[in-house]
């Protein structure tokens, strides 16, 4: 019976799912995923687990619409990043509520969300609700790493599982945030595309006890300084300008003068700096870039490598291409060495906005001060595997904050915590945009 009413009691049902340690590596979001399975089983549901490794399974369950409209996917994963070497104020795999916020690893990124899309999926199934199309509920494995026992292996292996979807609801948006003085919830509706480099970088061997010029340390070092002083040219694309445009809008003068240049390139380098952190937040948003992360050379401390592995995470703006990465590394560090793309993952530059402004009505209802707006993800999501069959995700995961709650600086480090007020706002609104597909 308890089970049967868990819906009515989304912070109780995110507290369960905390409890689960899932960190990945390793995962192990068997547990989690069977006690989601469970409640899907009592509720008269069919849950479907679909795994490419037994202990890392995915789940996939249907709501019988009406076969009016387009199913619509409420998709999460259940893994969490780690937290080795944090100093927590509270247990991260006990979920507490301490102080009106539920504590632990997940709690934002993004058990919360998967908590929310659960209570709604079971609120509808409860209510005896048929919506114009079928509602679709998935909970999946390893989004922290590469989505190989995930997305990525549902998409490659079990497409017909998301036949006729069109529109998804998933991270990374829908969170509140102030800027001056006015209240934003940011829909998440675009990401930066991977684009992961290597390079090679030569120069003579000989013996550590030899004086070594321009040697491929040398270079090392010059490159490194290069990338790390030199920033990558500016670039307006439509869902940025959409975006601060949707801010500015919003604001008094000066602030919104202030933005309005910003979406002049020439401009654009000196606002971000007098922004400051709000600044630097948006910078992402209006440049591609690129970040050395590992470093390969040398075997033994008395001999000058000849050679030096470096590779470089590249993040690319919707419509470029890594030829485009490329160039603009190249015109900062010079020709000599070439650059090796190892992974690009293309996503479309267009975003389909069919859905934007039902999401949005349903935040102006959720809380008629907040102002929804469009958003470009500076990171990348389990999204990307979806959009090569056609499925436009939106982040909406939508939370009320407190003003001076620091959304991101908590996600992947210690005292990672949502307010129980945010889980609740969150589930009603999923419960909306449950009821609402297809109008």
């Amino acid at each position: 019976m308890e089970n049967h009413s868990i819906f009515q009691r989304p912070v109780e049902l995110l507290q369960n799912l905390i409890r689960f340690d899932t960190t990945n590596p390793p995962g192990k979001e068997g547990e989690c995923i069977a006690y989601i399975y469970d409640l899907l089983k009592d509720a008269g549901c069919r849950p479907n687990v679909l795994a490419k490794q037994a202990n890392r399974p995915n789940l996939i369950t249907r709501l019988q619409g009406r076969g009016e409209a387009p199913p619509l996917l409420l998709y999460g994963h259940v893994d969490v990043v780690t937290t080795a070497h944090q100093g927590w104020s509270h247990p991260p795999f006990e979920g507490r509520i301490v102080d009106g916020y539920v504590w632990g690893r997940g709690a934002l990124d993004m058990k919360g969300g998967v908590a929310m899309m659960l209570a709604a999926f079971l609120r509808a199934k409860a209510e005896g609700f048929e919506p114009a199309g079928d509602i679709l509920f998935s909970v999946m494995s390893d989004e922290e790493a590469l989505g190989e026992y995930g997305v990525k292996f549902l998409v490659q292996e079990h497409p017909e599982q998301f036949e006729g979807v069109q529109y998804a609801l998933s991270e990374f948006g829908g969170a509140s945030m102030v800027m001056a003085g006015k209240k934003f919830y940011p829909i998440q509706v675009a990401e930066k595309q991977i684009c992961w480099m290597k390079m090679k970088i030569s120069g003579p061997a000989g013996h550590g006890s030899r004086i070594m010029r321009g040697g491929s340390m040398a270079k090392l070092g010059a490159i490194l300084h290069k990338l790390d002083r030199t920033q990558l040219p500016i670039h307006i694309t439509d869902i940025s300008r959409m975006m601060i445009e949707s801010i500015a809008k919003e604001l008094d003068f000066p602030a919104n003068a202030f933005l309005g240049l910003m979406l002049q390139p020439i401009f654009t380098t000196r606002i971000l700096a007098l922004l400051g952190p709000a600044g630097a937040n948006m910078e992402p948003l209006l440049r591609n870039t690129v970040n050395a992360t590992i470093v390969h050379g040398g075997e033994k401390v008395n001999v000058i490598p000849s050679e030096i592995e470096l590779r470089l995470d590249g993040r690319l703006l919707p419509g470029y291409r890594p030829e485009d990465m490329k160039a603009e590394i190249q015109r900062v560090i010079g020709s000599e060495i070439d650059i090796e793309v190892e992974s690009y993952e293309p996503m479309a530059a267009d975003p389909d906005m069919g859905l934007f402004n039902t999401l949005a009505e349903i935040i102006r209802e959720g809380d008629p001060e907040g102002v929804p707006i469009p958003m470009i993800l500076p990171g990348v999501t389990d999204a990307r595997y979806l959009a090569t069959l056609g499925i436009q995700t939106y982040g909406f995961t939508p939370m009320k904050l407190p003003e001076d709650f620091a959304f991101f600086d908590v996600i992947h480090g210690a005292d990672e915590r949502i307010p129980v007020e945010a889980v609740e706002f969150g589930t009603e609104a999923m419960y909306k945009a449950i009821r609402r597909n297809g109008r």
